[in-house]
């Protein structure tokens, strides 16, 4: 392959000008990207079903404009190093090093963008810079990785196939010594071409040379798609990290006046009446990974299908639950703000972000003045996912983790303890708290790998889908968890909360992977006398856990949470997300898209259950009145941000 490749630019006579072979070997990175981006929608043919070829080519020309971005950025000292008008640059030494800083840097930056082949699945958008605080405290990376090379071998033969490319094209493009014999024009011609390169560069990297020009950013894709999902093709991952590195400060927003904004959207919350308080305890469950669709008591309308979550089937029976249910972002750590606390993922996850030093209130610090004991339980190594650094800011005063737990027996080798053995565990250590108690859990078995224990390999059938089999271990831990707490003298006096974190990555039905399906997960409110029993045929979100529980209780001083009380019905349902850089806003019957300065979408998802028709023309009314309420929240929510606003004085 290389001989060919060596003759024809030989032949061409392209090889003797170290320029010619600098832009050959820019061009060869840039169809490295295109290659990637073919392969990222390949990997994810699922998540774009409506995709025609003339699309997918006028994404692969939008993308070019990235593409050239994340070339120059990623090959910039190579750039400076090959146009510096010195002879040292034709050494044959100097030349080799040249060869290896380009393939190393290059290399990695393929990498990057083929693991988000993978990991897309998981966050359904194009990694970003915070992907690095996301992990730092993860003590197993390395085991991490090699257990995602080992089940994902497909993508690391990818990028080993394009590194082989890059390798074989760019030992075709060799460079011999200067073609000018005259000194003083070497450097002369040398001296010009040099600034007139870094000119065109530094273009380049902002994506155009007027003054006006504002530097490219993720943004700047919506212009090339007309579904903001497509976004993620049109981009690739390294442009992505570049242009969000050191970049999640919010903007001040002032859509409205202070006095006008409150009127249209206020996340205050005030008590209602002199209704006594009620001390129930309060344990919050969240599920890793649990989409809606492995319920059946969520699909009634599927003839003949029942489901992975048998306990939970028959506890949902006996617990408010409602129908159109949603996460508040695509990531556990956008998943535990919202749930705990109120505070919703939109951008970048609360506590990556600059504002995490914020003080907040969240049911635990509430409770705290109506003499709760406080306490969070993950099974994972202690500081996973920054947890317990969170959690510490949002008043729980006990963790308990792996280390806690003190028994390796139960480590499932990557993630931690055992469903069943931490849930277990659970019982026993609210068994020994003082009453009135919040307790929140985050479970660990239902995520990539996907396995169970040995001993219950043969217990559960499983389905279509791998994650099948750990969804009914986790319901089985779950049933095993309720039958030991119901035996207690806690659990009759005691509200469950039951939701996810976020959806899987592994989706078997086509709904699943809409601008609605993606954030859909279980929420349900159990109370042992069956007080609560009945499906409610409304919006909720995580972000309506926190004022739930506490108008549940009757607490009797104000607070500031980002959601709406479920139970008394106070304020229109809605629920809000963040995808593809755009704010999704759910109202009635419809979801409407806004990138932050318009709307860009409108479906109606209950007639439209594959949002497969955009209807903004032709309701601009519904879209407008819908637009007006995403604006007030997103200006209460930037703002308050910036202010230190999250709780009432």
């Amino acid at each position: 392959m290389g001989r060919p490749i060596k003759g024809l630019l030989e032949g061409l006579e392209l090889r003797k000008n170290i320029f010619t072979a600098l832009g050959l070997q820019l061009l060869l990175v840039m169809a490295l990207l295109s290659i990637c981006r073919i392969g990222f929608y390949l990997f994810n043919l699922n998540f774009f079903p409506e995709m025609s070829l003339g699309h997918f080519l006028q994404l692969m020309l939008g993308g070019l404009r990235f593409d050239l971005v994340t070339t120059l950025y990623c090959n910039a000292l190579f750039i400076l190093l090959t146009i510096v008008p010195v002879d040292l640059r034709f050494h044959e030494k100097y030349r080799i090093a040249l060869k290896y800083g380009f393939f190393f840097t290059n290399g990695i930056m393929l990498a990057v963008n083929v693991a988000d082949f993978i990991y897309y699945k998981f966050t359904l958008r194009r990694t970003t810079a915070d992907v690095f605080r996301q992990f730092e405290n993860e003590t197993n990376v390395a085991s991490l990785w090699l257990r995602f090379l080992w089940d994902y071998w497909c993508a690391a033969l990818f990028w080993l196939l394009l590194i082989v490319v890059m390798i074989v094209v760019y030992n075709g493009i060799n460079v011999r010594g200067p073609q000018l014999k005259n000194r003083r024009m070497y450097y002369i011609t040398g001296s010009i071409v040099a600034p007139l390169i870094a000119f065109l560069v530094w273009g380049g990297m902002r994506g155009g040379f007027r003054h006006s020009t504002r530097p490219i950013t993720l943004s700047n894709a919506g212009a090339y798609v007309k579904d903001p999902r497509d976004i993620s093709i049109v981009l690739n991952t390294p442009f992505a990290i570049f242009r969000t590195w050191g970049k999640t400060n919010l903007q001040k927003v002032n859509f409205y006046s202070d006095t006008e904004v409150d009127k249209v959207y206020s996340p205050v919350h005030y008590p209602n009446d002199s209704t006594n308080f009620r001390p129930d305890n309060v344990v919050i469950i969240i599920l890793e990974s649990f989409s809606k669709e492995f319920f059946g008591a969520f699909n009634k309308e599927r003839p003949g299908y029942h489901g992975y979550t048998p306990f939970l089937d028959s506890l949902n029976q006996h617990s408010a639950s409602f129908t159109y249910s949603y996460a508040n972002g695509r990531k556990s750590i956008d998943g535990l703000p919202s749930v705990v606390a109120s505070i919703p993922s939109l951008g970048v996850p609360y506590f990556l972000s600059p504002y995490s030093g914020n003080k907040i209130n969240s049911i635990a610090s509430l409770l705290k003045e109506k003499k709760y004991h406080t306490s969070f339980f993950h099974g994972a190594p202690n500081g996973s996912m920054g947890f317990q650094a969170f959690m510490n800011m949002a008043g729980v005063d006990e963790y308990y983790g792996m280390t806690e737990y003190d028994d390796d027996d139960d480590f499932d080798g990557i993630w931690g303890i055992w469903d069943d053995k931490f849930l277990q565990y659970f019982a026993d250590k609210l068994d020994e708290f003082p009453q009135p108690f919040t307790s929140t859990l985050f479970s660990v078995s239902s995520h990539h790998p996907f396995e169970i224990p040995d001993r219950l390999k043969d217990r559960f059938k499983g389905g279509p889908l791998v994650i099948h089999k750990c969804i009914e271990y986790t319901d089985y831990a779950l049933a095993e968890f309720f039958r030991k707490a119901s035996k207690t003298i806690w659990y009759r006096n005691t509200l469950f909360v039951i939701t996810a974190d976020h959806t899987s990555s592994e989706i078997q039905f086509p709904e699943g992977r809409t601008g609605w399906g993606f954030y859909s997960v279980p929420l349900i409110f159990f109370k042992p006398d069956n007080s609560l029993a009945g499906e409610r045929k409304e919006i909720a979100q995580q972000i309506d856990i926190m004022p739930s529980v506490l108008e549940f209780l009757n607490f009797d001083r104000p607070y500031v949470a980002f959601g709406r009380d479920l139970f008394n019905g106070n304020g229109s349902p809605f629920a809000i997300n963040y995808k593809d850089n755009v704010y999704q806003y759910f109202e009635g019957d419809y979801l409407l898209q806004f990138d932050g300065t318009r709307s860009v979408g409108l479906y109606n998802i209950k007639l439209d259950k594959l949002m497969l028709r955009d209807v903004l023309g032709e309701f601009p009314q519904v879209a407008g009145q819908m637009e007006q309420k995403v604006k007030a929240l997103i200006q209460q929510y930037n703002n308050r941000m910036l202010a230190d606003k999250l709780t009432v004085e």
